[in-house]
């Protein structure tokens, strides 16, 4: 298991990124987060098993209207007692 932070550049805010976001992570049993940046950026935190993370950013990549220009992502210590996936405003 791995926790990683990522910040999402590009065509991110206005096409769903986040309401996608959410249903993917969701689904495929992650925990963290998804929130816009005042800078036109989303930033996210996913935790859970390292391909299934790459598969959920695969997946937005290929979304229809979202453009993913740039992506920076760090890993964080894993935090033992996340057990959800929400959206923060």
């Amino acid at each position: 298991m791995i926790r990683r932070h990522y910040l999402f550049y590009g065509r991110v805010q206005g096409v769903g990124f986040r309401f996608t976001t959410y249903h993917l992570a969701k689904k495929l049993g992650l925990t963290g987060w998804v929130c816009n940046l005042s800078n036109g950026a989303v930033e996210a935190c996913f935790q859970g098993e390292e391909q299934v993370i790459a598969y959920l950013i695969n997946e937005l990549k290929h979304t229809q209207f979202i453009k993913i220009n740039k992506i920076e992502c760090e890993d964080l210590k894993v935090l033992k007692h996340e057990n959800n996936f929400g959206i923060k405003y």
